[in-house]
C-alpha cells in the first residue's frame, strides 16, 4: 500500500490538475442557488432595522449590487436589469447569527454520533445546513465538529447553508466533557488507536501543555477560525460532573499562547466561577454558557473584556432530553436553574453577551431556533435582542481576524456590508415574536447576495 501510494502521489505531482481546473471559492464567497443571482437587487419601501439601532428607519430603498449593500437611501437607484422586491413597508434587517453551534451534531442522535455510518451523518448536516439558512440565520459559529467538508461543500455551492466559523474538532481532557471514550479504552498508550470521535475529528483528548498545542495547531491547520476547549464538566458527557476544572493553568496558557500565534483566540465552554476565572487568567477571550458563576466572578468577566457567550438553556427547550433520574438529567436541571440568573449578571456588569443557541441531536429543537431567540424576551428589548444576534455577534466574529473565512462585514445594513438579508412581514422591534416562525414571517432571505427564499414572488 506504502509504494502503490507513493506512485499515486507522483502521478499526481507529475500531473496537475490544471487543464480542468474547479474553481476554489474565495474567502467570501458564498452558495450560489440553482439560478444565478442578478448583478443588482433592490429592496424598495422598506423599513431598515441596521443591526445597531432601537428603531427601524422610515421607509426606504437598499440596493444590493453583487454580494454587498452598495446604496440606501431613496436615491438608490438600480440598472434597468435589476430584481425589484417591493418591501410593501415591511421591515428588512441583517442576516441572524448563531455564536453557538453544533453543525455535525444537531440531527444525528448520540448513538447514530458515535457508532452510526458517518456519510449517513454527513447528509443529515447538509440538510440541517439548509434548514438553518431558510430559519434566517445566515451564519454560524460552530464551536465543536468536523464541520470543515460540510463549509467546503456550503461555500462551493454544492448545498445551501449558513456562513460557517469553524473550530473543528473541541479539544478536552481525560474524562472531560467531550471525551466519549468507553472504559475499555484506557488507559491511553501508544498501543491504542484513537477513539471513534477523534477518528471523526469531533473531539480531541489532550493531557498535558504539548498536547494541546499540537491538537490547537492540528485544528489550525485544517482550517479552524478559533480554538474550542472545555475548561469544566459538562451535561452530555458520560464522565464529565458539572463542578469540576479540567484543564490545567499551563495548559489552558498553551492552547491561548498557539492560537494567538495565528492571530486568533480561544473560547472555553465553563459553567463554574473556578472553570471560568481559570479560563479568564489564562487570556483566554470567550467563555461559553457559565450559568452557575457567582457575582464575583461575573463582575471578573466583565473588569477584563472578556465575552460571554450565552445560550437560553431552560426548560422549554432542553428539558426532556434525558432520561428522568439520570445523571445527565439532573446536571441539566443545575444549569437551567442558573440561567436566569446568569442574564441577570450579564446585565448588571453589562457583559459582552453573544447569542447562541447550543442545539445537540434534535431536529426538533432546531426547528426553534428562533423561539429560542425570541425567548431573550424575558430578559431583554426586542432590539436588545436583534441586536445580540446581529452586530454584536458579528463583532464577535471579528475576534478571528485574519483568520476569519469570510472577509467583509456582517450583521449590520450598512453600505459596503455583506448582502446577509432577510425581508420580515411585520416589525420585530414590536413583536419581537415574528422571529419564531421564520417560515411565515421571513418572506425574503438573501445570503451574499442571492436570494434563496422569496415568499413575495409569483409563479
Amino acid at each position: 500500500m506504502r509504494g502503490y501510494a507513493g506512485i499515486l502521489f507522483a502521478l499526481v505531482l507529475a500531473h496537475p490538475v490544471a487543464a480542468h481546473p474547479v474553481a476554489a471559492p474565495s474567502a467570501g464567497q458564498a452558495v450560489a442557488p440553482a439560478a444565478a443571482a442578478p448583478a443588482e437587487t433592490l429592496f424598495r419601501n422598506v423599513r431598515v432595522f441596521d443591526g445597531k439601532s432601537d428603531r427601524l428607519s422610515a421607509p426606504t430603498s437598499v440596493l444590493v449590487r453583487g454580494n454587498v449593500i452598495a446604496a440606501i437611501g431613496e436615491t438608490a437607484g438600480a440598472s434597468p436589469g435589476a430584481t425589484v422586491v417591493e418591501g410593501g413597508g415591511r421591515t428588512l434587517m441583517p442576516g441572524l447569527i448563531d455564536a453557538h453551534w453544533h453543525a455535525m451534531f444537531v440531527r444525528p442522535t448520540p448513538e447514530q454520533m458515535m457508532l452510526g455510518d458517518y456519510g449517513f451523518n454527513v447528509l443529515q448536516a447538509g440538510a440541517e445546513a439548509t434548514a438553518t439558512l431558510l430559519r434566517g440565520f445566515t451564519t454560524v459559529r460552530d464551536v465543536g465538529g468536523p464541520s470543515f467538508g460540510l463549509k467546503q461543500a456550503i461555500d462551493s455551492a454544492v448545498l445551501p447553508g449558513p456562513r460557517i466559523w469553524p473550530s473543528g474538532a473541541l479539544i478536552t481532557v481525560t474524562s472531560g466533557h467531550g471525551d466519549f471514550r468507553m472504559p475499555s479504552e484506557l488507559p491511553r498508550d501508544g498501543s491504542k488507536p484513537l477513539s471513534r470521535m477523534e477518528q471523526l475529528g469531533a473531539t480531541m483528548v489532550a493531557d498535558s501543555p504539548d498536547q494541546v498545542r499540537e491538537r490547537v495547531r492540528e485544528q489550525l491547520m485544517l482550517g479552524a477560525s478559533q480554538i474550542k476547549l472545555t475548561g469544566g464538566g459538562g451535561v452530555a458527557s458520560p464522565h464529565s460532573p458539572l463542578d469540576v476544572s479540567t484543564f490545567t493553568p499551563e495548559e489552558l496558557k498553551a492552547a491561548v499562547e498557539a492560537a494567538a500565534n495565528w492571530g486568533t483566540y480561544v473560547t472555553v465552554h465553563a459553567y463554574t466561577s473556578p472553570a471560568v476565572r481559570r479560563a479568564i487568567d489564562a487570556g483566554v477571550k470567550v467563555i461559553e454558557h457559565a450559568q452557575l458563576m457567582d457575582d464575583a466572578t461575573a463582575k471578573y468577566m466583565a473588569d477584563r473584556g472578556v465575552w460571554l457567550s450565552a445560550q437560553p438553556i431552560v426548560e422549554e427547550f432542553f428539558g426532556g432530553m434525558f432520561p428522568p433520574g439520570s445523571e445527565q438529567a439532573e446536571k441539566a436541571a443545575e444549569v437551567m436553574a442558573g440561567t436566569d440568573r446568569l442574564y441577570g449578571l450579564a446585565k448588571k456588569y453589562n457583559l459582552k453577551v453573544a447569542f447562541g443557541t447550543d442545539v445537540l441531536f434534535s431536529a426538533a429543537m432546531a426547528r426553534m431556533q428562533g423561539r429560542m431567540l425570541a425567548s431573550l424576551s424575558k430578559w431583554y428589548t426586542p432590539a436588545e435582542i436583534l441586536r445580540q444576534a446581529t452586530g454584536t455577534n458579528a463583532e464577535l466574529l471579528t475576534l478571528s481576524g485574519k483568520r476569519s473565512p469570510y472577509k467583509g462585514r456582517l450583521g449590520v445594513v450598512d453600505e459596503g456590508a455583506l448582502a446577509d438579508l432577510i425581508l420580515v412581514d411585520g416589525d420585530p422591534l414590536s413583536n419581537i415574536n415574528l422571529v419564531s416562525d421564520p417560515e411565515r414571517n421571513f418572506l425574503v432571505i438573501m445570503k451574499d447576495g442571492k436570494v434563496y427564499k422569496n415568499s413575495l414572488a409569483r409563479p
